[in-house]
């Protein structure tokens, strides 16, 4: 059985992420700690509404081994790790899907580093989820589960580390409903930002539908009405479900992505003496318009698989302290050990203030080439690896030449197969893009029909 994927295990909530499912898999997890660690598990979760049932089943799966288990509530996926490190904690668990439907939900680990779990420990709670064996203590034995006092603490301490002052701007923030929706206009209020806040509501029944990260629309709007309205220095950030990452709007209205996101923070680190390296580490989708605005500072881009955790590993083999994805997970060693939507938004605000800059200038030199990114929505994660789809990549990646780059991978969260592809010729790209699609949404429906 493979439970796991590239952010732990995700599934459509009291169907294939059941709470049977859900105690089976705090059973195995907390069964694999050392017997003679006290330590508890804390459990962080989003708004949505399947969390509070898959939250219970969790906890009762830890604390049925005999494993104290301390649940955060609603919390930021970056809030659990720091609250994991700060206390000592055993570990760290996340139920969320991040980004994903809102039928969606998911469950997440962190090690007592901080750090999500490696794959050969992973591949361990999955090979324990239906052992027979695990332990089954009574009486004063069995684990305690309690509710966090305080604990967000520790969180906060790290979001005002090296506290900016982000007076004289005014920021306009769309939680999507997330675990940002508290946190977030608390925390930029507090240093000194004057918000607006939009979807920051704890409303599981709408977590990123048409808000948030996913869906900026509503956000650019937002910040377009208060530039007319006269406003000066206006920008906007949007957190996905989990406040893992974070988008942002400038003043302009135009968007800015984890691309742009990083190249700021990079080109302030190096001039700071504090990026490690001379290096940053994104992925294969970051756009190379990205990678020519980094390289003409001196700056060097490391590519990674997609996902936050290949960025991590490739971030700690190579002692680099910044990474992230386009879609803005950023991974700053400075403060965290994950992707954190709103540690970033303080950095890159503080930025902005401190330099007396706009946004929209700060990241201007980040030009990107035109780039198109297609889903074909199938479970056959192999489809490529069929000979009419390898040949056909083949064909297009020859017409691409040194003009461009493609990319075809299957998702590591949901049930999709992503096309992508950059370079200077748009319609080449549009054109190369669209065929491969059909192409696979074509072999996908002659599989289903034989």
């Amino acid at each position: 059985m493979t439970l796991f994927g590239t952010d732990g295990i995700r599934g459509v909530a009291n169907a294939e992420l059941t709470p049977e499912l859900a105690l089976r898999i705090g059973r195995a997890a907390a069964s694999l700690l050392d017997d003679d660690d006290h330590r508890p598990i804390v459990v962080g979760r989003d708004t949505r509404v399947s969390g509070p049932m898959l939250e219970a089943a969790l906890i009762a799966g830890i604390t049925s081994v005999g494993r104290d288990a301390i649940s955060l509530g609603v919390v930021p996926t970056p809030a659990v790790a720091c609250v994991t490190r700060a206390i000592g904690a055993a570990a760290g668990a996340v139920i969320s899907a991040s980004h994903n439907p809102i039928a969606d939900n998911g469950i997440k680990f962190f090690g007592p580093d901080g750090f999500k779990l490696s794959d050969e420990l992973e591949a361990r709670i999955e090979a324990l989820v239906d052992a027979p064996d695990l332990p089954r203590p009574t009486g004063t034995a069995v684990g305690v589960a309690r509710v966090a006092q305080n604990l967000g603490r520790h969180y906060y301490r790290e979001l005002y580390d090296g506290a900016c002052d982000l007076r004289g701007l005014h920021v306009v923030v769309d939680a999507g409903f997330g675990a940002a929706y508290a946190i977030a206009p608390y925390a930029l209020r507090k240093l000194g930002a004057e918000i607006s806040e939009i979807n920051c509501e704890p409303d599981g029944a709408r977590i990123n539908v048409a808000c948030g990260a996913t869906d900026l629309r509503g956000l650019q709007a937002a910040v377009r009405a208060k530039i007319e309205d006269g406003l000066g220095r206006v920008v906007g950030v949007a957190f996905d479900g989990d406040a893992d990452r974070a988008l942002f709007v400038d003043e302009s209205g135009a968007i800015v992505t984890g691309d742009h996101v990083l190249y700021a923070l990079g080109r302030s680190m190096l001039a700071r003496g504090e990026l490690a390296g001379g290096a940053i580490v994104a992925t294969v989708m970051s756009n190379v318009g990205f990678e020519r605005a980094l390289r003409a500072h001196g700056i060097e881009l490391i590519r990674a698989a997609v996902g936050d955790r290949y960025v991590l590993e490739a971030m700690r083999a190579g002692a680099y302290s910044l990474g992230g994805e386009q879609s803005g997970h950023v991974i700053d060693f400075r403060y965290n050990t994950t992707g954190d939507g709103l540690r970033t938004a303080i950095t890159l605000l503080g930025i902005v203030a401190a330099e007396g800059a706009t946004l929209h200038d700060l990241v201007a030199d980040v030009v990107y080439v035109p780039q198109l990114l297609v889903n074909v929505r199938t479970p056959r994660r192999d489809i490529a690896d069929r000979a009419p789809v390898r040949e056909a990549i083949a064909a297009a990646q020859a017409a691409l030449g040194e003009r461009g780059r493609l990319l075809v991978r299957p998702s590591g969260t949901e049930p999709l197969i992503r096309v992508m592809a950059e370079g200077d010729d748009a319609k080449l790209i549009e054109q190369i893009v669209r065929s491969l699609a059909h192409l696979i949404e074509q072999e996908v429906e002659r599989l289903v029909s034989t």
